[in-house]
């Protein structure tokens, strides 16, 4: 017998999902930022977990809802309200509770965040469960407000801040609202004066976010546990909150409220004093200007320009400096504190192409340099990707080191410098990828290709010195040595190793070891090169020693900041599995009598688990390998997640038209979802390495079209599940929801603990096998519903 005709008002239930999830998209995303600058960037990481766990719990409480009386649409406007209230609650939690980062801090705010997602979850699976006979649709509209959301994302970053952009999500979810108490007002349910509220409301925020705009009393004032002091220029975008404290003798600028570089001060119309250009050139970060005097120069995160007027105070006329940040690179070097460093930007010897990244532009340049330089250049900061990114950088990759050797004149050098410790890591690992690199381009004598020089050395059991590691592409000649240990002993710094040196230390005993392997194996820290493929440069705790590095690791060191990450990263995990099991079995509780009894329900909700965990390891794997291609993390945020939402949109709307009920049908899809991500998986880094020279549009173009396939069948097998489900037991729609948002939480932890250990690629194939999983499982219920089913 047919269903009944139901008079659903299609529109004003489209637009009210669409505002939503735009606003959930938002504040997941912004959350992220705020995190990282409040506290650590890995407790970015965590906001995306709240989120996913937020509407996960949401879709269970829906049965709550859905169970008592009133108008529903009156219900969706007071959780998209109650939504609106709690995002403003949660920005004044996280931004003026005390200082202290203890786990009662930890667990409020984790609480106070996730509170807006419960309620959005609720709104949007009683939603979706509403529109179930037209959920190809609805699903269509969930990810059209999400897309939206992520292009919105950059640009209200940019013009509004982080904060005022997490009072936007609030104005989205009022304007969700009022659109919910409008059809409940047509309905005669009396939502006018509901209605009216919620445009109030949201006004009033809008005028919040203009004030706050000029007098920012709405804004970050602590971080790290340490108040910011006051600050001169203050900016976000998707990746960093910068800053610029200090005084007309000296500014800094500092990025998230932790991570510094100095502007340099000198003035090139008078020129450099003797003092000034001995102090350029006899840091470590000088050495090179010494070996290679007016050296053609490429400096890597350029910054405030120190590294730049050291590459002038060694006499080169062609320096060219790179930095990934606009914010630096054009608001304060150019504009605002232009003055300050002199214009050493504007100098006629000083070249500064558009921002992007350094292992980007090296890829897509056709020059040669006998210097390449990048000094602390670290990723302390979270993308808006949602810390995706973890620590991730692929400027220390043993690939990445590879070209920038092939980007040398044959006398040119590398320096780099690191934080050093005792035993030495992250310096170490440095030459680890060295010797890789220079493996592959016929090099087997690497001790003569390495120098090591250490400054700060009182500071190696604390925060940790600096060690400049110099790499030549050429053997170091006997003067080079010589060069250096004269210019350290003038600047009272330390060669920790040079050509001919005795290995009396892990540099040494590394470089005339005669399996490299073995001392590898045997090292107390994991300093093996790292590739493209587990571009995990700073992880330097061995995966055996990480509970003794918890319990016994100084907080003082610089490494701690990263390392300390990974616990956090399988707490997360755990905590990932338990919010899965959960949200598995708590419905069956809030059921109680009406749980299905026929054979092949329950199981077939292990379906939409693997749908969702699937699709999230995916995105991560593709957001990190594609950054090296589009060059900057904000391109790569955009462009993956903007295709993936707006090709599964696609896909979900033209899904009911193309599988219908032909179970048939959806196993060939899932099949071919599996087979192009394990196409993309091997396809990606060639296609990547080959188009790195060509015009960003083109690279874009590119990404859009090697994705849009996948994900354009990944966005049919959720709407057509859910169909298949409303034909065996329709109360379980919201059931299945919330497994698939909570499965996302389990899969965007468990995509950086396989890209860690196991490596992108693998990551990415994992994620296309879990839609084999859930190809097994319509065959197995399937099977299993027929076989029970009267003769």
């Amino acid at each position: 017998m047919p269903s009944p005709v139901r008079d659903v008002p299609w529109t004003q239930l489209y637009i009210g999902l669409g505002f939503t999830t735009l606003a959930t998209l938002i504040l997941e995303l912004s959350l992220t930022r705020i995190f990282s600058v409040v506290f650590y960037y890995h407790f970015a990481f965590l906001a995306i977990s709240i989120a996913l766990f937020g509407l996960g719990a949401g879709g269970v409480f829906s049965y709550v809802i859905s169970a008592k009386p009133g108008n529903l649409y009156t219900k969706l406007g007071a959780l998209a309200l109650s939504a609106g209230g709690a995002v403003m609650a949660a920005l004044l939690i996280i931004l003026f509770f005390p200082l202290d980062l203890g786990y009662t801090l930890i667990a409020i705010v984790y609480l106070a965040s996730a509170l807006p997602f419960f309620f959005a979850g609720t709104v949007v699976s009683i939603a979706i469960s509403e529109a179930i006979e037209r959920v190809d649709r609805a699903y269509f509209w969930d990810l059209a407000g999400a897309s939206a959301g992520c292009l919105l994302l950059i640009p209200f970053l940019h013009v509004f801040g982080g904060p005022n952009t997490v009072i936007a999500a609030a104005v989205l979810y009022l304007v969700s609202a009022a659109v919910w108490f409008h059809q409940a007002a047509v309905l005669g349910a009396g939502g006018a004066r509901r209605r009216a509220t919620a445009v109030l409301a949201a006004l009033l925020l809008v005028i919040l976010m203009i004030v706050n705009g000029k007098v920012r009393f709405i804004d970050v004032r602590h971080a790290k546990g340490q108040d910011i002091p006051a600050e001169r220029f203050t900016a976000w975008n998707s990746f960093s909150r910068i800053g610029v404290a200090g005084s007309d003798a000296g500014w800094t600028v500092v990025i998230d409220g932790d991570a510094t570089t100095g502007i340099a001060s000198f003035d090139w119309d008078r020129g450099l004093t003797p003092d000034e250009r001995f102090k350029l050139l006899h840091e470590g970060q000088g050495f090179p200007y010494i070996l290679r005097p007016a050296a053609k120069t490429l400096v890597i995160g350029a910054g405030g320009g120190y590294d730049v007027a050291r590459a002038l105070a060694g006499g080169s006329h062609d320096v060219t400096a790179v930095e990934i940040n606009p914010i630096i690179a054009t608001d304060i070097m150019r504009n605002h504190f232009a003055a300050a460093s002199h214009r050493i930007y504007f100098l006629h010897d000083v070249h500064v192409p558009p921002s992007e990244d350094g292992r980007s532009f090296v890829r897509r340049s056709p020059e040669k340099y006998q210097v390449i330089q990048a000094t602390l250049v670290d990723t302390w900061a979270s993308t808006a990707a949602g810390a995706f990114a973890l620590s991730e950088n692929n400027l220390y990759t043993a690939d990445a080191f590879y070209d920038y050797f092939s980007h040398l004149t044959p006398d040119g050098l590398l320096s780099f410098t690191r934080w050093g410790f005792d035993p030495p890591r992250e310096s170490l690992r440095l030459v680890t990828l060295a010797m890789d690199a220079l493996g592959r381009l016929g090099e087997s004598d690497f001790a003569r290709h390495v120098i090591a020089v250490r400054a700060n050395a009182s500071s190696i059991h604390g925060w940790g010195a600096l060690d400049t590691v110099l790499i030549s592409r050429e053997a170091f000649t006997a003067s080079d040595a010589a060069a250096v240990r004269t210019a350290a002993a003038d600047a009272h710094m330390d060669v920790v190793y040079a050509p001919g040196d005795p290995p009396s230390n892990a540099f040494g005993q590394l470089l005339e070891a005669p399996d490299p392997q073995t001392f590898l194996r045997d090292y107390p820290y994991n300093v093996a090169p790292v590739s493209d493929d587990q571009p995990f440069f700073f992880y330097t705790v061995q995966p055996r020693d990480l509970w003794e590095f918890v319990r016994h690791a100084s907080t003082l060191s610089a490494d701690y900041k990263v390392n300390r990450a990974v616990p956090l990263l399988f707490a997360v995990v755990g905590i990932s599995l338990a919010a899965t099991v959960l949200v598995l079995l708590l419905p069956r509780w809030l059921l109680g009598s009406r749980l299905p009894k026929q054979k092949g329900v329950v199981p077939f909700l292990w379906y939409f688990l693997f749908l969702g965990a699937g699709y999230i390891l995916i995105q991560v794997a593709l957001i990190q390998r594609f950054i090296i291609l589009l060059g900057h993390p904000e391109y790569a945020l955009t462009v993956i997640v903007f295709s993936m939402l707006v090709s599964s949109g696609l896909g979900s709307y033209s899904s009911k038209r193309l599988i219908g009920n032909d179970d048939n049908k959806l196993v060939r899809v899932l099949a071919l979802v599996a087979v192009l991500i394990g196409a993309l998986a091997a396809g990606a880094g060639p296609l990547v390495a080959n188009a790195a020279a060509w015009p960003l549009p083109a690279k874009i173009a590119l990404t859009a079209i090697l994705i849009a396939p996948a994900a354009f069948l990944m966005g049919m097998p959720f709407p057509s599940g859910l169909r298949r489900l409303e034909q065996r037991h329709a109360p379980s729609i919201r059931w299945a929801w919330s497994l698939n948002s909570a499965s996302s939480v389990l899969g965007s932890a468990g995509a950086i603990f396989l890209a860690i250990y196991f490596g992108l690629r693998a990551t990415l194939l994992i994620g296309g096998a879990l839609y084999l999983c859930a190809m097994i499982v319509i065959l197995a219920t399937d099977r299993r519903t027929a076989s029970s089913r009267p003769a």
